[in-house]
Protein backbone atom coordinates (compact mmCIF):
# COMPACT_ATOMS: atom_id res chain seq x y z
CA UNK A 1 0.00 0.00 0.00
CA UNK A 2 1.34 3.54 -0.73
CA UNK A 3 1.59 5.84 1.68
CA UNK A 4 -0.37 9.33 1.14
CA UNK A 5 1.68 11.08 3.79
CA UNK A 6 4.14 14.09 1.96
CA UNK A 7 7.16 14.35 3.13
CA UNK A 8 8.47 17.36 4.63
CA UNK A 9 12.15 18.17 3.40
CA UNK A 10 15.02 18.33 5.71
CA UNK A 11 15.04 21.76 5.46
CA UNK A 12 11.21 21.95 7.33
CA UNK A 13 12.41 20.91 10.59
CA UNK A 14 14.27 23.00 13.22
CA UNK A 15 17.72 21.45 13.86
CA UNK A 16 20.13 21.72 16.35
CA UNK A 17 23.11 20.77 17.47
CA UNK A 18 24.46 20.05 21.40
CA UNK A 19 27.99 18.86 23.25
CA UNK A 20 27.19 15.62 24.65
CA UNK A 21 29.28 12.97 26.12
CA UNK A 22 32.46 14.25 24.52
CA UNK A 23 31.07 14.50 21.06
CA UNK A 24 28.80 16.97 18.72
CA UNK A 25 25.37 15.86 18.41
CA UNK A 26 22.85 17.03 15.51
CA UNK A 27 19.32 16.75 16.32
CA UNK A 28 15.81 17.59 14.84
CA UNK A 29 13.31 18.88 17.39
CA UNK A 30 9.58 20.27 17.19
CA UNK A 31 6.78 20.68 19.97
CA UNK A 32 6.87 20.70 23.32
CA UNK A 33 5.23 18.82 25.93
CA UNK A 34 6.53 15.20 27.29
CA UNK A 35 9.56 14.23 25.44
CA UNK A 36 9.48 11.31 23.51
CA UNK A 37 13.14 10.33 21.95
CA UNK A 38 13.31 8.44 18.50
CA UNK A 39 16.31 6.60 17.29
CA UNK A 40 17.08 5.46 13.76
CA UNK A 41 18.47 2.32 12.69
CA UNK A 42 21.02 1.47 10.09
CA UNK A 43 21.13 2.31 7.24
CA UNK A 44 19.44 5.67 8.53
CA UNK A 45 19.32 9.37 9.98
CA UNK A 46 17.00 10.94 11.58
CA UNK A 47 15.29 11.38 8.57
CA UNK A 48 13.57 8.16 9.28
CA UNK A 49 10.92 9.91 11.90
CA UNK A 50 10.18 12.15 9.36
CA UNK A 51 6.27 11.00 9.45
CA UNK A 52 6.04 11.14 13.13
CA UNK A 53 7.92 14.20 14.23
CA UNK A 54 4.83 16.28 12.99
CA UNK A 55 2.33 13.97 13.93
CA UNK A 56 4.06 13.62 17.78
CA UNK A 57 4.17 17.76 18.04
CA UNK A 58 0.36 18.14 16.46
CA UNK A 59 -0.33 15.74 20.17
CA UNK A 60 1.49 18.00 22.22
CA UNK A 61 4.35 16.02 22.37
CA UNK A 62 8.22 17.26 22.79
CA UNK A 63 9.80 15.42 19.71
CA UNK A 64 13.25 15.26 19.67
CA UNK A 65 14.96 12.95 16.62
CA UNK A 66 18.61 13.09 16.63
CA UNK A 67 21.67 11.95 14.38
CA UNK A 68 22.87 8.61 16.17
CA UNK A 69 26.71 8.77 17.26
CA UNK A 70 28.72 7.75 13.96
CA UNK A 71 25.93 9.40 11.78
CA UNK A 72 24.79 12.07 9.73
CA UNK A 73 26.03 15.90 11.05
CA UNK A 74 26.90 14.22 14.54
CA UNK A 75 30.36 13.68 15.30
CA UNK A 76 31.81 9.96 14.41
CA UNK A 77 34.53 9.51 16.66
CA UNK A 78 37.76 7.26 14.97
CA UNK A 79 38.11 4.82 18.07
CA UNK A 80 36.15 1.54 17.33
CA UNK A 81 35.54 1.42 21.22
CA UNK A 82 34.13 4.30 21.09
CA UNK A 83 31.13 3.11 19.77
CA UNK A 84 30.51 0.45 22.83
CA UNK A 85 27.16 -0.23 24.39
CA UNK A 86 28.46 2.23 27.15
CA UNK A 87 29.22 5.00 25.29
CA UNK A 88 25.93 4.89 22.49
CA UNK A 89 23.48 4.98 25.82
CA UNK A 90 25.62 7.28 27.46
CA UNK A 91 25.18 9.75 24.16
CA UNK A 92 21.06 9.26 24.82
CA UNK A 93 21.53 9.98 29.09
CA UNK A 94 23.38 12.79 27.93
CA UNK A 95 21.25 14.32 25.18
CA UNK A 96 17.96 14.05 27.64
CA UNK A 97 19.97 16.03 30.02
CA UNK A 98 20.99 18.19 27.51
CA UNK A 99 17.29 19.49 26.67
CA UNK A 100 16.77 20.15 30.27
CA UNK A 101 14.88 17.54 31.39
CA UNK A 102 15.01 14.41 33.50
CA UNK A 103 13.16 11.73 31.88
CA UNK A 104 11.65 10.50 28.39
CA UNK A 105 10.14 8.01 26.68
CA UNK A 106 12.35 6.10 23.79
CA UNK A 107 10.92 4.83 20.80
CA UNK A 108 13.72 3.32 18.99
CA UNK A 109 13.79 1.46 15.43
CA UNK A 110 16.63 -0.97 14.29
CA UNK A 111 20.14 -0.43 15.85
CA UNK A 112 17.57 2.38 17.80
CA UNK A 113 15.69 -0.15 19.08
CA UNK A 114 18.57 -2.40 20.23
CA UNK A 115 20.16 0.79 21.94
CA UNK A 116 16.33 1.38 23.75
CA UNK A 117 16.54 -1.43 25.40
CA UNK A 118 20.03 -1.19 26.90
CA UNK A 119 19.04 2.27 28.22
CA UNK A 120 15.92 0.96 29.73
CA UNK A 121 17.75 -1.39 31.72
CA UNK A 122 20.68 0.84 32.39
CA UNK A 123 18.38 3.95 33.27
CA UNK A 124 14.92 2.54 34.02
CA UNK A 125 14.59 5.85 36.24
CA UNK A 126 14.92 7.93 33.22
CA UNK A 127 13.15 6.38 30.44
CA UNK A 128 9.91 5.64 31.79
CA UNK A 129 8.20 3.76 29.02
CA UNK A 130 9.88 2.51 25.29
CA UNK A 131 8.54 1.76 22.23
CA UNK A 132 10.59 -1.04 20.18
CA UNK A 133 9.45 -1.37 16.40
CA UNK A 134 11.12 -4.33 14.14
CA UNK A 135 13.97 -5.80 16.89
CA UNK A 136 12.49 -7.20 19.53
CA UNK A 137 13.96 -7.05 23.17
CA UNK A 138 16.83 -9.50 22.70
CA UNK A 139 17.85 -10.98 26.47
CA UNK A 140 21.60 -12.12 26.86
CA UNK A 141 22.55 -14.77 25.64
CA UNK A 142 24.97 -17.77 27.27
CA UNK A 143 27.21 -16.89 24.48
CA UNK A 144 28.38 -13.81 22.10
CA UNK A 145 26.71 -12.54 19.24
CA UNK A 146 29.43 -14.21 17.08
CA UNK A 147 29.10 -17.68 18.89
CA UNK A 148 25.50 -17.77 18.69
CA UNK A 149 25.63 -17.19 14.58
CA UNK A 150 28.52 -19.91 14.25
CA UNK A 151 25.89 -22.12 16.39
CA UNK A 152 22.66 -21.01 14.35
CA UNK A 153 24.35 -21.12 11.02
CA UNK A 154 27.18 -23.89 10.65
CA UNK A 155 28.84 -23.48 7.28
CA UNK A 156 26.78 -19.90 6.76
CA UNK A 157 27.55 -16.30 7.05
CA UNK A 158 24.99 -14.71 9.30
CA UNK A 159 24.67 -11.02 7.44
CA UNK A 160 25.99 -8.99 10.74
CA UNK A 161 29.20 -10.87 10.05
CA UNK A 162 29.53 -9.24 6.95
CA UNK A 163 28.97 -5.87 8.71
CA UNK A 164 31.69 -6.34 10.93
CA UNK A 165 34.23 -7.37 7.89
CA UNK A 166 37.17 -4.91 7.43
CA UNK A 167 36.26 -4.59 4.04
CA UNK A 168 32.79 -3.31 4.61
CA UNK A 169 33.29 0.12 4.19
CA UNK A 170 34.70 -0.43 0.54
CA UNK A 171 31.32 -2.18 -0.88
CA UNK A 172 29.05 0.38 1.07
CA UNK A 173 30.69 3.66 -0.10
CA UNK A 174 30.94 2.47 -3.93
CA UNK A 175 27.50 3.77 -5.07
CA UNK A 176 25.96 4.77 -1.92
CA UNK A 177 22.55 5.91 -3.47
CA UNK A 178 22.12 2.43 -5.08
CA UNK A 179 22.61 0.33 -2.01
CA UNK A 180 20.57 2.51 -0.21
CA UNK A 181 17.88 2.22 -2.52
CA UNK A 182 18.42 -1.17 -3.00
CA UNK A 183 18.69 -1.97 0.65
CA UNK A 184 15.21 -0.42 1.14
CA UNK A 185 13.86 -1.73 -1.34
CA UNK A 186 14.90 -5.36 -0.92
CA UNK A 187 14.00 -5.34 3.09
CA UNK A 188 10.56 -3.80 2.39
CA UNK A 189 7.17 -5.19 2.30
CA UNK A 190 7.18 -4.17 -1.38
CA UNK A 191 10.00 -6.83 -2.64
CA UNK A 192 9.04 -10.41 -3.53
CA UNK A 193 10.44 -13.29 -0.99
CA UNK A 194 13.72 -13.98 -1.04
CA UNK A 195 14.90 -10.40 -2.40
CA UNK A 196 16.93 -10.14 0.78
CA UNK A 197 18.25 -13.24 3.19
CA UNK A 198 20.31 -12.77 6.49
CA UNK A 199 21.92 -16.00 5.71
CA UNK A 200 24.90 -16.19 2.90
CA UNK A 201 25.92 -19.20 1.40
CA UNK A 202 29.18 -19.13 0.27
CA UNK A 203 28.87 -22.12 -2.04
CA UNK A 204 25.21 -20.45 -3.24
CA UNK A 205 25.23 -18.60 -6.75
CA UNK A 206 24.27 -14.77 -4.89
CA UNK A 207 20.61 -13.85 -6.13
CA UNK A 208 20.44 -10.84 -8.21
CA UNK A 209 19.35 -7.44 -6.51
CA UNK A 210 17.07 -4.64 -7.90
CA UNK A 211 17.27 -1.23 -7.29
CA UNK A 212 13.22 -0.24 -7.39
CA UNK A 213 11.72 2.73 -5.89
CA UNK A 214 9.65 1.52 -3.27
CA UNK A 215 5.99 2.90 -2.99
CA UNK A 216 6.42 4.64 0.11
CA UNK A 217 9.51 6.60 -0.64
CA UNK A 218 10.59 9.56 -2.72
CA UNK A 219 13.74 10.35 -4.75
CA UNK A 220 14.16 13.72 -2.62
CA UNK A 221 14.36 10.98 0.04
CA UNK A 222 16.80 8.97 -1.09
CA UNK A 223 19.07 11.70 -2.33
CA UNK A 224 19.11 13.90 0.94
CA UNK A 225 20.06 10.54 3.15
CA UNK A 226 22.51 9.56 0.22
CA UNK A 227 24.33 13.25 0.33
CA UNK A 228 24.19 12.78 4.43
CA UNK A 229 26.26 9.43 4.04
CA UNK A 230 28.03 11.00 1.85
CA UNK A 231 29.19 13.39 4.03
CA UNK A 232 29.89 10.78 7.30
CA UNK A 233 30.79 7.39 5.42
CA UNK A 234 29.85 4.39 6.89
CA UNK A 235 32.15 3.50 9.78
CA UNK A 236 30.50 4.74 12.37
CA UNK A 237 27.78 2.75 11.77
CA UNK A 238 29.16 0.18 10.79
CA UNK A 239 31.05 0.10 14.26
CA UNK A 240 28.00 -0.83 16.18
CA UNK A 241 28.05 -4.12 14.02
CA UNK A 242 31.45 -4.44 15.34
CA UNK A 243 31.48 -4.16 19.36
CA UNK A 244 28.59 -6.68 19.54
CA UNK A 245 31.18 -9.00 20.87
CA UNK A 246 32.86 -6.53 22.88
CA UNK A 247 29.20 -5.65 24.37
CA UNK A 248 28.44 -8.85 25.71
CA UNK A 249 31.78 -9.31 27.31
CA UNK A 250 31.24 -5.86 29.10
CA UNK A 251 27.63 -6.98 30.44
CA UNK A 252 27.62 -10.07 32.22
CA UNK A 253 25.15 -8.58 35.05
CA UNK A 254 22.40 -8.54 32.34
CA UNK A 255 21.74 -12.06 32.75
CA UNK A 256 18.32 -12.72 33.07
CA UNK A 257 16.95 -9.27 33.27
CA UNK A 258 13.95 -7.65 31.74
CA UNK A 259 12.46 -5.22 30.64
CA UNK A 260 9.86 -3.60 33.24
CA UNK A 261 8.95 -0.69 31.73
CA UNK A 262 5.81 -0.02 29.65
CA UNK A 263 6.48 -1.34 25.83
CA UNK A 264 4.89 -1.51 22.69
CA UNK A 265 6.37 -3.14 19.95
CA UNK A 266 5.32 -2.64 16.30
CA UNK A 267 6.68 -4.60 13.59
CA UNK A 268 5.96 -6.09 9.80
CA UNK A 269 4.97 -9.42 9.16
CA UNK A 270 7.48 -9.23 6.43
CA UNK A 271 10.72 -8.29 8.22
CA UNK A 272 13.21 -10.56 8.19
CA UNK A 273 14.44 -10.05 11.77
CA UNK A 274 11.10 -11.33 12.82
CA UNK A 275 12.25 -14.65 11.35
CA UNK A 276 15.77 -14.29 12.87
CA UNK A 277 14.91 -13.26 16.25
CA UNK A 278 11.50 -15.57 16.03
CA UNK A 279 12.58 -16.61 19.42
CA UNK A 280 12.60 -13.51 21.04
CA UNK A 281 9.47 -12.21 19.56
CA UNK A 282 7.55 -14.61 20.86
CA UNK A 283 8.71 -14.73 24.47
CA UNK A 284 8.07 -11.02 24.17
CA UNK A 285 5.46 -11.03 27.05
CA UNK A 286 7.74 -13.08 29.40
CA UNK A 287 10.93 -10.73 29.02
CA UNK A 288 9.17 -7.71 28.81
CA UNK A 289 5.77 -8.19 31.60
CA UNK A 290 4.18 -4.96 31.08
CA UNK A 291 4.26 -5.50 27.22
CA UNK A 292 1.08 -2.96 26.53
CA UNK A 293 0.69 -4.87 22.73
CA UNK A 294 2.47 -6.32 20.53
CA UNK A 295 1.72 -5.69 16.34
CA UNK A 296 2.93 -7.04 13.38
CA UNK A 297 1.34 -4.74 10.49
CA UNK A 298 0.71 -6.85 7.34
CA UNK A 299 2.57 -6.65 4.15
CA UNK A 300 5.43 -4.50 5.88
CA UNK A 301 9.04 -4.94 5.40
CA UNK A 302 11.77 -4.26 7.68
CA UNK A 303 10.79 -0.08 7.23
CA UNK A 304 8.31 -0.28 9.60
CA UNK A 305 7.59 3.80 10.60
CA UNK A 306 8.12 4.55 6.70
CA UNK A 307 6.39 1.92 5.14
CA UNK A 308 2.95 2.59 7.03
CA UNK A 309 3.25 5.67 8.96
CA UNK A 310 -0.27 6.15 9.11
CA UNK A 311 -0.86 2.99 11.31
CA UNK A 312 2.74 3.62 13.01
CA UNK A 313 1.91 6.99 14.40
CA UNK A 314 -1.96 5.76 15.40
CA UNK A 315 -0.58 3.05 17.78
CA UNK A 316 2.41 5.01 18.93
CA UNK A 317 0.50 8.04 20.00
CA UNK A 318 -2.39 5.73 21.87
CA UNK A 319 0.47 3.90 23.20
CA UNK A 320 1.89 7.17 24.70
CA UNK A 321 -1.33 9.18 25.09
CA UNK A 322 -1.77 6.40 27.72
CA UNK A 323 1.79 6.07 29.32
CA UNK A 324 1.99 9.81 29.70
Amino acid sequence: MQSHFASLSPEAFEHRFVQVNGIRIHYVEAGSGPLVLLCHGFPEIWYAWRHQIPALASARFRAVAPDLRGYGQTEAPMELDAYDIFQLTGDLVGLVHALGESSAIIVGHDWGAWLASYVALFRPDMFRALVLLSVPYVPRRTMSQSQWEQQAYPGKIFYQAALRSPGAEIFFQADIRNLLLRTLYSMSGNAPPGSWNFIIDPSAPRPAVHSMMPAWIREADINYVASEFERSGFTGGLNYYRNMDRNWSLTPFLAGAKILQPTLFIAGDKDPVIEFHGQEFRELGTNVPNLRKKVLLPEVGHWTQQERPEEANKLLLDFLKAES
